[in-house]
């Protein structure tokens, strides 16, 4: 019965904690995704964070378009990263256009 309780207990403690350990996701920016062009060029930018102490790098669009030579953005997806709470940050702009 003790072995039991103590499952259960962590299953609850770790369902309040989701996404603190791991978490990686791609989040696009368009909400109109009906009519979504991409472009023939993908460009990306990125800022990544160490022990909330440390953050450096430049994750914006204009950053991300100039790195593929793209002079016309058509969509941008984020992309998101993060191990132990944070412990380790990193986000990328991805931007797709011509």
């Amino acid at each position: 019965m003790r072995e039991i309780i103590l499952v259960l207990l962590l299953i609850l403690v770790s369902s309040l904690f989701s996404g603190c350990v791991f978490t990686s996701v791609r989040i696009p920016y368009d909400t109109d995704l009906d009519s979504t062009e991409f472009g023939t060029k993908e460009g990306v930018s990125s800022w990544t964070s160490i022990l909330w102490l440390f953050a450096w790098g430049d994750a914006g669009t204009k950053t991300a378009a100039r790195n593929a030579d793209i002079t016309t953005v058509k969509h941008m997806d984020k992309e998101i990263l993060s191990i132990l709470f944070g412990l380790y940050h990193n986000e990328e702009t991805i931007v797709y256009g011509d």
